[in-house]
Parts: structure tokens; C-alpha cells; sequence
């Protein structure tokens, strides 16, 4: 197992405190705490000896407030580490809202134990266990967000999220394979709930589950509501694969039968394509609401998934939802059963290493775009425009002159999802996005090179469509993913990929290869196509970003810059409301026609900002108009990207 910097700073503090005649400059740094920090222990692969009940009260739905209460079995008198879940799995970084844990309370034989947090890995406390004691009780409030600028909202009027490992304490020392709780919930009057976890009785709002490893109650969280409903998206299917919804109000939950049999279908495609199912069932956990804050995670049993409210009662209004069931649905294949090895981790805090995330994600946004087409939840036609947007993004990226696409895969631990100044130069979590052309790629590579006999399923279906019911961690590494390529089709599949993930500038390989050679061509034209134009008009957004390098919401605010473009020559930032257009009062329309206009150098495009009481006007020499990416037949070659995009029968 891995040794943090903390734990070796601990141990040598403690090794200097000992010796006693070290120079007073090698004791800079050691705590003043009314105790010795002992050292944290590192995870071991034994079982935790006993098991840990632990009794969530989330009835306070008025003031947001989760109760906590656990009984910690303990073996005799020493310092006791628990800790607090840091690194939180699906999320890639050290997310864990240990500042939300207020009122900890630690007592043993009716006395208050005093506890010490550690001042370096400041998750854990350290308890000193008295003598003659068996066990612990530990209390704690869990102070969720009230308003979205204090973290994401889990409770609402309607309905609650509970991610159990927000929500615990664990010892130290030992896996969380190996450590078992025994959980209840108690829920408001006459709510219900899904959850993957084992329900052993729900009675007056109380819900006793079957005793699980904190590894997989960590990794089965509650959506709960007032207006409940489960739809059955496998009749008869030798697994149960479940949609259970919660929502603001109870007539979001009504859909079509034929909107719920293009959810069957995404689970039957599913099976096409992998062969195989790694769960003795599945839960879509889908809440319906603009309350309750958004979210898209994975786990290998269910999947929190937060759409917007008209999913199922205008779901032609919703493309901005329209793959994410698909893609989360992926990772219960990719990501939770294979996992990278550098993700597999022997506890909740130990941290994880990012390498393999242009598969883990990459190839999860590939594949849950593809079978979110193929089960008809997307047209083709919806499906090319989000590869054509996509490629225009990483065609002419700026961020890609100096930043490979291997370095962003640090994001989530360095960034931490927070918003950037100039994303289109800094980069993101492009092992999303730019990831999934990668695989698109590989795919159009196999079959052209197999003349069709073979493709990037085989490769699907000889990683991850084995070992079928078996649910135990199966990590990869990247000869894992090469030998397995090659096994498909011989190529020297190690070269292929670093030459896309590695280099910056004019060396890094381009993301237009796999559109190419799948029959089309990226091409720019003054419209938006049809899912871009819906998408942004869902968001309530206009964009400019390849004209004049800006994205506006709808009250003409700059919500974005892009690096060397006009707009950034001009020295625009995001915050500026435009105020005029050419003289006139600003729209959407109205920029879009001053561009259009300024195709004749005679009409340049001419803009009144405001920022705060500064009012600046800029005038734009910009001469080539509106520019939407779409993408475009090359005549006579196979059609390589619908092949992709079409169902698989049986």
C-alpha cells in the first residue's frame, strides 16, 4: 500500500520526540496538540473485528440536518484513528466535505471521550480507547448545503440524496473491503426510496439494510422522496436492471411507455455490446428536479442521476440529459468492475492516481454516446453533431499548444471542478470529451484495417463482456488495454495512443482522424446544427465562440472568453454585459446579425460593454462571419460513423 507524506511526517515527528537531542530546527512542524499523534495506520487486508452499526436520521428536512449515530466495536485500550472518507470514488480527488461534520460527539460507558484531529491529514481523529471498553458510540451532524454557493444540495422539500460515506466514521488500519456496517435510514412520513443496498425491512419510514463492506456502502447511495416511482427496464432479464425516480412533483414522473422502452432498449444494447453483467442488479437512481443539486456518478450496483424536470414529460426539450443514463450505465462495466489499477485503492483515504482516466471516462463518453444512439434515446443525426462539436472544440483548442491531454487527467485532484478564468486555454477534465475521440479513433482504425470484419465492440466485449456475474474488482493497467487492443488487431497500439495523449503543440495528433475515417468531414457553416441550436437553447446560452470568441447567457452577459480570439485581443473577460450592438440595444439576434453584416468589411461589428460602472466600446475588424461546426459526407467512402451508431440485433 501506498505511504502518504503525512503519515511520514507523523513518523518522524515522533521519531524526533523520542531521540530528544535532534537541533531545535528539526522540530519545526511538530504540532502543539494536547496529545501525541500516533501514527496512521496503513489499511490491511484483515477483517475489522465486529460490526459497525450506523443509524442516519434524515427526517430535518427543514434546516437540512443529518443525525449520525454508530456503535464501533473495539478491541481494547490504544489511540483509535477514524476517519473521515477523503478521496471519494467516482469523483477522482480529495472531495470529502469534512467541514459539513459538525457536533462530534465521541462517548464509551456513558463517559465523553476527547478526541484530537490529526493536523496534517485533517479527515481523521484520533480517540483514546480507556480500558474495559467494547465499544464506541459516535455522533455527529452532517450540516448538508442550504444554497448551491455552499456545496451541492442534497436535501430538499421533496427529496434527499444520502451518499453514505458523507455520512460515517471508520478505524484506520484496515480495508474497507473488510470492514462491515450494519445501516438504517429513517426517511420523513410516507417517503420512499431506491438504493441498491439489501432492504431487510422498511416500516414507519425506518429502513434496515442487510450488513455490507463500507466499499460497497460507500458505493450504494439513497435518492428518496416524497413522489417515488420504479420502472422495471429488464421484464424478466436474468438481473434486475431498475429505474427508480424521485421527484419535485409528482406528475414529472409520469412517461411514455414508449419513452420507457428507449431506456429498455439502452440496457438490451447494452448487453450486445458487453456480453456480460457485473451485478447481481441495477438501480438507476433518477431524480427529476431543478431543486435538488445536479449530479452524474457512477457505481457498480446504480448510478445518481439528476435531469431536468421536463425528462419525461417533454423529453424532445431535454438533449442535454439525453446520454447520461447511458454513460453511467457504462461504468458499471468500465470504472467499477475494471477500474484502473492506480484506482484501486485500500481505503477511502488512501489516496488515487489518475493515469488511466482517458479510459476510465474517456472511453465510458464514447460508449455511452454510442449507445444512447443505438437504443434511440439520439438520433444519428443528434449523434454527428455531438461528435462535430466535439471535434471543433480540440481541432483549434488553445489550452492544446502547451497542455497534453495525458496532464489533464490531474484536474479533478489540482482544479477540483472549480470554475476557471480561461478554460479554453488552462484545459479541464478533457479525458472526457477529447478522450472519447481517441476511441473513436480506434474504433474507425479497426474497421477499416479488418475491412469491417472487426471494431472497437471486440474489444468491449474481450475486456469487459467476461467473467459474467462477477463483481469483484478487476483492475487494468495500460498493457492491459494495448494487449487487449492488440488481440483484436495487430498494431503497435502503445504508439497510437501516446502519440494522442503525450504531445502539446504542432506534434499532438489531432482529434479529426476518427471522423475522417469514418466517412465524414468537419465542416463550418453560419447555423447552428440542429442539436447545438436545441442544447444551447435549453441552457439559455447564444454562441459566438468561433467567430468573435464569445459565449453570452441570456442577459447578454460574457460568460466566456476563448484564447486568441478576437474577443480576447480586444481584452474581453467573462463578467462583461453587453449593453449595444451596433448603436442599438443588444440581443442575441442583433450580434448575430452585426456578424453576419460585418462579413463586408464596410459593417464592422461594433459593441457597448459594461462592467460594473466601467462602459467600454469595441469595435471588432472581423470579417468572417457566423461559424457553427457540422459535420459532412465524403462522397464514396463507407459510412463508418453510422455503422457505429446503428443498433445491434441479435
Amino acid at each position: 500500500m501506498m505511504r502518504t507524506p503525512a503519515r511520514l511526517l507523523v513518523s518522524a515527528c515522533a521519531a524526533v520526540l523520542l531521540l530528544g537531542a535532534a537541533p531545535v530546527a528539526a522540530q519545526v512542524g511538530t504540532p502543539a496538540l494536547p496529545v501525541a499523534l500516533a501514527p496512521i495506520p496503513e489499511p490491511r487486508a484483515v477483517p475489522y473485528p465486529g460490526t459497525i452499526g450506523i443509524e442516519v436520521d434524515a427526517t430535518d428536512i427543514d434546516r437540512r440536518i443529518v443525525s449520525v449515530r454508530q456503535t464501533i466495536p473495539v478491541a481494547g485500550p490504544s489511540p483509535l484513528t477514524l476517519l473521515y472518507p477523503l478521496w471519494i470514488p467516482g469523483n477522482h480527488g480529495p472531495v470529502g466535505p469534512v467541514d459539513d461534520v459538525a457536533d462530534l460527539r465521541i462517548t464509551a460507558n456513558g463517559q465523553v471521550l476527547p478526541w484530537v484531529r490529526h493536523t496534517v491529514e485533517t479527515n481523521a481523529f484520533q480517540v483514546e480507547v480507556p480500558a474495559g471498553v467494547s465499544s464506541l458510540d459516535v455522533a455527529f451532524k452532517w450540516l448538508t448545503p442550504i444554497d448551491g454557493n455552499q456545496g451541492r444540495v442534497v436535501i430538499t422539500d421533496e427529496m434527499l440524496n444520502i451518499q453514505w460515506e458523507k455520512a460515517l466514521l471508520y478505524p484506520a488500519g484496515y480495508d474497507h473491503s473488510g470492514i462491515t456496517f450494519r445501516p438504517s435510514l429513517r426517511l420523513p412520513a410516507g417517503w420512499s426510496y431506491g438504493v441498491a443496498l439489501e432492504t431487510q425491512s422498511f416500516t414507519d419510514g425506518l429502513a434496515t439494510f442487510a450488513p455490507i463492506s463500507l466499499e460497497h456502502l460507500a458505493d450504494s447511495p439513497v435518492f428518496a422522496g416524497a413522489h417515488h416511482r420504479t420502472y422495471d427496464l429488464d421484464p424478466g432479464g436474468r438481473s434486475p436492471v431498475r429505474m427508480q425516480v424521485v421527484a419535485d412533483d409528482p406528475e414529472m414522473l409520469v412517461a411514455s411507455d414508449d419513452h420507457i422502452e428507449l431506456h429498455r432498449n439502452l440496457v438490451d444494447q447494452a448487453d450486445r455490446l458487453f456480453g456480460a453483467r457485473h451485478f447481481d442488479h441495477y438501480d438507476f437512481l433518477v431524480a427529476v428536479t431543478d431543486e435538488l443539486g445536479g449530479i452524474g456518478l457512477e457505481h457498480h450496483r446504480s448510478s445518481e442521476n439528476s435531469v431536468d424536470p421536463r425528462y419525461f414529460t417533454e423529453p424532445q426539450a431535454t438533449l442535454g440529459d439525453r446520454d447520461l443514463l447511458g454513460h453511467e450505465y457504462v461504468h458499471s462495466w468500465n470504472g467499477k468492475w475494471r477500474r484502473p489499477a492506480d484506482q484501486l485503492t485500500g481505503n477511502l483515504n488512501e489516496p488515487v492516481q489518475n493515469s488511466l482516466l482517458w479510459v476510465y471516462e474517456g472511453q465510458t463518453q464514447y460508449w455511452g454516446l454510442v449507445l444512447t444512439a443505438r437504443a434511440g434515446l439520439m438520433t444519428k443525426q443528434q449523434a454527428l453533431d455531438v461528435f462535430a462539436m466535439t471535434a471543433a472544440t480540440y481541432d483549434d483548442n488553445p489550452g492544446r499548444d502547451w497542455r497534453p491531454l495525458q496532464d489533464t487527467v490531474n484536474d479533478p485532484i489540482i482544479a477540483r471542478r472549480r470554475p476557471q478564468p480561461w478554460s479554453s486555454r488552462q484545459r479541464s477534465e478533457d479525458y472526457y470529451r477529447e478522450g472519447s475521440m481517441i476511441w473513436l479513433d480506434a474504433d474507425t482504425w479497426i474497421r477499416e484495417a479488418s475491412d469491417g470484419r472487426r471494431s472497437l465492440d471486440d474489444f468491449a466485449r474481450a475486456f469487459f463482456g467476461v467473467q459474467d456475474g462477477n463483481w469483484d474488482p478487476a483492475p487494468y493497467t495500460f498493457d492491459d488495454v494495448t494487449s487487449t487492443l492488440n488481440g483484436v488487431e495487430a498494431h503497435d497500439w502503445a504508439a497510437f495512443l501516446r502519440a494522442r495523449l503525450d504531445a502539446a503543440g504542432p506534434e499532438a495528433a489531432g482529434p479529426l482522424g476518427g471522423i475522417e475515417r469514418g466517412g465524414y468531414r468537419l465542416v463550418w457553416r453560419e447555423t447552428e446544427n440542429d442539436y447545438q441550436k436545441a442544447l444551447n437553447a435549453e441552457y439559455g446560452r447564444n454562441d459566438f465562440q468561433y467567430s468573435l470568441g464569445i459565449m453570452t447567457n441570456g442577459d447578454n452577459r460574457i460568460t466566456s472568453v476563448r484564447w486568441d480570439s478576437p474577443a480576447f485581443e480586444a481584452g474581453l473577460t467573462s463578467g462583461w454585459d453587453i449593453v449595444a450592438v451596433n448603436g442599438r440595444a443588444a440581443s442575441p439576434k442583433a450580434l448575430a446579425d452585426a456578424v453576419t453584416a460585418a462579413k463586408d468589411p464596410a459593417s464592422p461589428v461594433e459593441l457597448m460593454v459594461r462592467r460594473g460602472e466601467r462602459f467600454r466600446t469595441i469595435r471588432f475588424d472581423y470579417a468572417g462571419g457566423l461559424r457553427y461546426p457540422h459535420l459532412e459526407r465524403i462522397p464514396g467512402t463507407p459510412d463508418r460513423l453510422g455503422d457505429i451508431l446503428a443498433p445491434r440485433r441479435r
